[in-house]
């Protein structure tokens, strides 16, 4: 008999086809009535598959009593509330190092793209503009620049790689030094007022909430870049938002470029900043939507899932160690 299990939302069409090949899959994304829903499938679901921001909290782990195991199809685990997981002893688990290099690849190309404007010039080019009025302006080089990374981790790491690549000069922040070969700044308005682009790369949730703030911007200055491939909430969303949109002086004081690789939970909500005039870019959550790193998210959680499964049969996993540990890590990892 296949273990049951819940997802709390639609994934790729070929992660969906494999789960509910070697599960019972039920779909609390799909239920009219939450509560009934969870009612009906509280006593048989093991386990809950989550995809983007919906929040798994101590309540929502209540109405399933027989969960053992939360699997995050993704890195970040802020939706997931880690300390209700461990009093519960329900094992969490997420897929580090398998979306490295494709986040990175994502965030590089948005550095590049934004200094050199590829989008404004695809769009010159398409309105018959490259004939009638001439070659695009001059745009700005990558080479010599200063990447400043607030959150220095795996991927802030491989983005580091790529841009020393291409001619960059590297800084960072992390909430603590790191052995890593690259200048520390203390604080972000430090970082940001040494950088010439502000890369944001730093996980979400309470700690992190508006950590890129006014300060942060006007220390940027007016010349500066943001690329933002966190969650919405690390950046003062207003205060930017305001700052690309007025034409006043104060407001040019700050930074007047930003690029985002939209979280989904700005997504879900159509931020204000998507219909400003191009001195922006922004793509969806997909920067880790290639089917190489498709296929290793799954690999990896398939090895993990076994191991786990085997060790929750056997009765072994009692008591909060598992989440616990898994806490712990997360923790240290920036």
């Amino acid at each position: 008999m296949k273990a049951e299990i819940i997802l709390t939302a639609q994934g790729h069409a070929g992660t969906m086809a494999t789960l509910q090949n070697e599960f019972t899959c039920h779909k609390l994304f799909e239920a009219a009535d939450r509560a009934a829903f969870l009612k009906q499938h509280a006593q048989t679901v093991r386990g809950l598959a989550t995809f983007g921001p919906m929040p798994v909290d101590g309540e929502l782990m209540d109405a399933l009593p027989k969960l053992e195991i939360i699997s995050n199809f993704g890195v970040g685990v802020d939706a997931i509330n880690l300390e209700d997981a461990r009093k519960r002893g329900i094992i969490v688990t997420n897929t580090p190092d398998v979306l490295n290099d494709c986040v990175a690849d994502t965030a590089f190309a948005l550095v590049v793209s934004t200094l050199r404007k590829f989008p404004q010039a695809e769009a010159y080019l398409r309105a018959g503009k490259w004939a009638s009025r001439g070659p695009y302006p001059l745009t700005t080089s990558v080479g010599g620049k200063t990447l400043g990374i607030l959150g220095l981790g795996r991927i802030g790491e491989a983005i580091a790689k790529r841009a020393l690549a291409s001619g960059m000069k590297i800084r960072y922040h992390n909430r603590r030094k790191k052995d890593a070969p690259y200048p520390y700044d203390p604080d972000p308005v430090t970082l940001a007022r040494n950088s010439d682009v502000l890369m944001i790369v730093t996980p979400g949730g309470p700690e992190t909430s508006k950590l890129v703030s006014t300060k942060v911007l006007d220390a940027l200055g007016p010349e500066g870049y943001v690329v933002n491939i966190a969650r919405g909430s690390v950046i003062d969303e207003p205060v930017l938002l305001r700052y690309l949109s007025s034409t006043s002086r104060a407001a040019r004081s700050s930074t007047s470029r930003y690029c985002c690789a939209t979280c989904r939970k700005s997504a879900s909500r159509a931020p204000a900043w998507m219909y400003l005039p191009m001195n922006r870019a922004c793509r969806p959550n997909s920067s880790a939507s290639t089917m190489r790193s498709c296929f290793r998210t799954w690999a990896a959680q398939r090895r993990r899932h076994a191991r786990l499964w085997a060790t929750c049969r056997s009765k072994t996993c009692s008591g909060t160690s598992p989440a616990s540990r898994f806490s712990r890590r997360w923790r240290r990892s920036l």
